[in-house]
């Protein structure tokens, strides 16, 4: 389906993936650990309208919004790194979160001030957003932000982040280490309706800056040198999609944990499918994170009648994405040879 762009291109594939991600929401809203009647559902204060309200429905946006997130910023920073294996987890956002999140657990902290937001979440944010910023402000440093020198300096970051996590998992109580070890795996809540909504703006405002910023990304992806040559300040741009793609990231990843292979699988997905231009593989991808990830946390809720327990969303994308990654990696790599 790889082709030339044009605007009626654009809306069939936006609308082909809303239609996926809407197909998507529905199956994931229909099934769960218990199954709803529609009687229950049209009357008012009845468990199966709780459950459904309150609980069910407002974690299914919420993985919508984390995929749409990942699968996006991915997509973003494959072009801005120009390295196919960049995620969105790459600038450090993982491993602040993480350790924000560890600190606040090991604590024990329970409250931080925040009406109807946990510590945690507080503590997550914050980390990642700490995180991120000492990257960018290490690579600029260290070689004017070039895309190699911030790739760097988010990956070592990741690896002191780590060993911070470790030393605190080895000091903390077993209960508390499981907390811990359950959050680290990506495990999507049920949060209030004033939270998703202040997550939803944030993930849609950065969604659409990086949708109205893709012509200038298809540019990056040609190199420095050759974008100077076409008009864009190829440093600043790069600097700004990389702030922006980690809000968005860093907003969820506070609420949902350490989610993987979402910003790195969808993205090449998407690209297979719809070419490499970023005008319509970025909407793209963040249409089919919402849906790959609302079927992922569908599998986990699903799962519970089998093990009378619930894996960790994260446990199942990695189950999920790992061979699919590999499928699409040979598939590419016999479409390159058969064109050779």
């Amino acid at each position: 389906m790889a082709g030339r762009f044009s605007v009626p291109r654009l809306l069939g594939v936006t609308l082909g993936c809303a239609a996926v991600a809407a197909a998507c929401f529905a199956l994931a809203i229909a099934f769960g650990e218990e199954p709803l009647s529609w009687e229950g559902l049209r009357t008012p204060g009845s468990p199966e309208a709780t459950i459904f309200f309150s609980l069910r429905l407002p974690r299914v946006v919420l993985a919508a919004l984390v995929g749409m997130a990942l699968a996006s910023s991915g997509a973003a920073l494959q072009s801005v790194l120009r390295n196919p294996l960049a995620d969105p987890f790459v600038l450090g956002v993982s491993g602040g979160a993480a350790l924000g999140a560890t600190i606040a657990l090991a604590l024990g902290v329970t409250t931080a001030g925040v009406a109807q937001v946990s510590a945690t979440s507080v503590f997550a944010l914050a980390g990642a957003l700490s995180a991120t910023l000492l990257v960018l402000l290490v690579g600029r440093v260290a070689g004017g932000s070039t895309p190699h020198t911030t790739l760097l300096a988010g990956v070592i970051f990741n690896a002191f982040a780590l060993a911070a996590i470790t030393f605190i998992k080895a000091l903390v109580a077993p209960d508390r280490l499981g907390e811990i070890l359950f959050w680290l795996a990506g495990a999507l809540g049920h949060e209030t309706w004033g939270t998703l909504s202040a997550t939803a703006a944030v993930v849609l405002g950065c969604v659409g800056a990086l949708v109205a910023f893709a012509p200038r990304l298809n540019l990056l992806t040609l190199g420095d040198e050759d974008a100077q040559s076409l008009g864009l300040d190829a440093r600043r741009a790069r600097v700004w999609l990389l702030v922006v793609t980690s809000l968005g990231v860093a907003a969820v990843v506070s609420l949902s944990g350490l989610v993987g292979f979402v910003g790195l699988l969808v993205p090449h997905l998407a690209r297979l499918v719809f070419g490499a231009d970023q005008r319509l593989s970025l909407p793209a991808s963040a249409l089919l994170g919402a849906a790959f990830l609302m079927l992922a946390d569908l599998a986990a809720r699903v799962l519970f009648r089998v093990f009378q327990t619930e894996p960790p969303v994260g446990v199942i994308t990695a189950l999920l994405g790992g061979p699919l990654f590999l499928a699409l990696m040979v598939r590419s790599r016999s479409a390159s040879a058969r064109r050779s």
